[in-house]
């Protein structure tokens, strides 16, 4: 049987989820795609400078778990700039805080969209006011995240 795979705790949700080379139409490119969580690992140990255990114990996973995760996110972002890959950002197991301002309240999309699917429809809870905004009620394709509350102008977050 088949261990399941460990739950990530990720602290933000990337704005940008694609990057491809100049000048190169999209469709003659072929991506790699690197999980949110692979991207975490490598924003709190290169950018955040933290170590492996620190960074470990942020995410709520043992330190040769994000080791793995770091060196399968490291060689994913190598393979694509020395092979002139697209990148893109998506998916993977994790789930974000609620309520510190880190990322968006709930949980993250999920790995193939499986339980922790964001997906349409939903609510955006502003976590100054507690302001719910239906989804239909702003732009399709856009995160809670990217919405201002319409009474205080606080970011929402997901509900």
């Amino acid at each position: 049987m088949v261990r399941p795979r460990k739950i990530k705790l990720v602290g933000f949700e990337p704005e940008v989820t694609y990057f491809k080379p100049r000048a190169v139409p999209l469709r003659m490119l072929e991506e790699v795609d690197l999980t949110v969580d692979e991207l975490e690992a490598l924003r709190l140990s290169d950018l955040d400078k933290l170590s492996q255990a620190d960074a470990a114990a942020s995410m709520k996973i043992h330190q040769s778990t994000f080791q793995r995760t770091l060196a399968r996110a490291r060689e994913k972002v190598s393979e694509a700039l020395v092979n002139g890959k697209a990148i893109k950002i998506h998916g993977g197991d994790y789930k974000m805080p609620g309520g510190d301002r880190t990322g968006p309240t709930g949980q993250g999309r999920g790995r193939m969209g499986g339980p922790f699917a964001a997906g349409p429809g939903g609510v955006c809870v502003c976590p100054k006011c507690g302001h719910k905004w239906v989804s239909s009620e702003h732009a399709r394709g856009r995160p809670c995240s990217q919405q201002k509350c319409p009474k205080c102008g606080s970011p929402m977050a997901r509900g």
